[in-house]
């Protein structure tokens, strides 16, 4: 790629782009949706938006949130993301527990599955640690100062998972390597073990999921700018199965909406029961849902669920006890955007389990505004605003930073050695003085 096309997309404004995000928890309790600096829950028990509360004594976000993510048991949700602060919130009060502040800014972030820590990744590639304590964090502290353990030094970590069983973490990055770690039982002397690694995207990954089948063996699922989903045998670093979505997608899309840009994979989530994985692409209006047969290790294509031509989902999740696969869209840092103008857009997913394997129509139902749980209040609370003419215009503009986005954030970068030097002159990421 040529110095300048690099240099021009960085200064566009469009590489800052920060995609809208969703989180479920497990088991279905809540939903939380990240846009901007911005954290809005909803508690799908009482029926009504959270109030967060901040007893870390530390300040809300003031950047871009760039991760989130519940802990297995849901007892947990942690948020991250530019603003360099990684906060933990205890999920029966919605009260931030723990404030830890990050030399770089987050990129990813995660729960260990015993909940006793959370680790974090930086710009720069390296993994973080800090130690919540086995009461899951419940004594408040400020600031805690956080321990390196591993890294994918200079390679940006675009997401991080705990396997089921808790004992290994995974992590991917934007140049195409997946690393299998063991999680030790004291990982604040380090993770040093490498179980494997999964090699085989030609591009960035950027986005991995475990999934398993109950009782069973789990597996790795990988998305990525190859326009790709793979499943992974991680324990042994094998890969099983390669889904290629430009095969499927090129019969829908126009010849010039196929190429790479348009068919990064943005996330993929898969059902509770390991059958199912639903994928979002940059370019499509909709998810693409995938089987997943573990015992035959095998990813088929299944149904494709069509949305309207302004919606592409930059985010999903799902739970296990309703059955529901939650998608977003929305963005921030986006050129001329105001803070009133962080709206997002939810379409929610019904039966999003084994009963679609069995049905025959291939448009599954998106649930309708008033269909979704609990209505208007669920709306606004995550959406921001229930004026459709004032979502259509801000999102509109999103929809066209969403097709090229992702490959503006992920594409490794080449500089010339005079911008080089121009870079190292503006840096802002100096470290915090202890």
């Amino acid at each position: 790629m040529e110095d300048t096309a690099v240099e021009e997309a960085e200064v566009s404004g469009a590489a800052e782009f920060a995609p809208a995000l969703v989180a479920a928890h497990p088991q279905g309790h809540s939903v939380a949706v990240a846009v901007g600096a911005e954290l809005r829950v909803f508690d799908l028990k009482t029926g009504s938006a959270v109030s967060l509360s901040d007893d870390a004594g530390g300040s809300s976000h003031s950047d871009a949130i760039r991760a989130i993510c519940f802990s297995a048991t849901g007892a947990l949700f942690a948020s991250a993301g530019d603003d360099k602060l990684v906060k933990v919130w205890k999920t029966d009060s919605w009260r931030c527990i723990r404030t830890t502040t990050s030399e770089k800014r987050v990129s990813s972030v995660a729960i260990s599955k015993d909940e006793h820590y959370v680790t974090f990744a930086d710009k720069f590639g390296v993994v973080w640690l800090v130690p919540l304590g086995e009461d899951g964090g419940e004594q408040v502290s400020t600031i805690e100062k956080p321990m390196s353990i591993l890294g994918h030094y200079c390679s940006i970590i675009t997401s991080m998972k705990f396997s089921p069983d808790g004992r290994f973490i995974a992590t991917a990055d934007r140049d195409s390597k997946i690393r299998v770690t063991l999680f030790p039982k004291n990982p604040l002397k380090g993770a040093h073990e490498i179980q494997s690694f999964c090699l085989g995207h030609t591009h960035f990954v950027s986005c991995i999921a475990f999934t398993h089948i109950s009782g069973g063996q789990s597996f790795l699922l990988s998305g990525g700018g190859d326009s790709t989903v793979r499943l992974w045998d991680y324990i042994n670093g094998c890969l099983l199965d390669t889904f290629q979505v430009r095969d499927k997608m090129g019969e829908l899309l126009e010849p010039n909406e196929t190429d790479d840009s348009n068919l990064a994979i943005a996330d993929i989530c898969p059902s509770s029961d390991g059958l199912l994985v639903a994928v979002a692409i940059q370019g499509f209006n909709g998810a693409v849902l995938l089987t997943c047969d573990l015992i035959g290790k095998k990813l088929s294509f299944l149904k494709l669920i069509t949305m309207e031509k302004s919606y592409i989902p930059t985010s999903l999740a799902s739970s296990s006890s309703n059955e529901l696969l939650w998608t977003v869209m929305g963005a921030s840092n986006m050129p001329n955007q105001a803070a009133s103008q962080l709206l997002t857009r939810l379409r929610i997913i019904p039966h999003f389990e084994k009963d679609l394997l069995s049905s025959s129509d291939n448009s599954p139902a998106v649930l309708e505004d008033s269909e979704v749980p609990h209505g208007e209040k669920l709306l606004l609370a995550l959406q921001g605003s229930l004026d459709t003419a004032k979502q259509e215009e801000v999102l509109a503009s999103v929809l066209a930073a969403l097709k090229v986005s992702m490959h503006k954030m992920l594409v490794k970068k080449h500089y010339s050695e005079e911008r080089r030097e121009q870079r190292k002159r503006g840096r802002n990421d100096k470290k915090i003085k202890s």
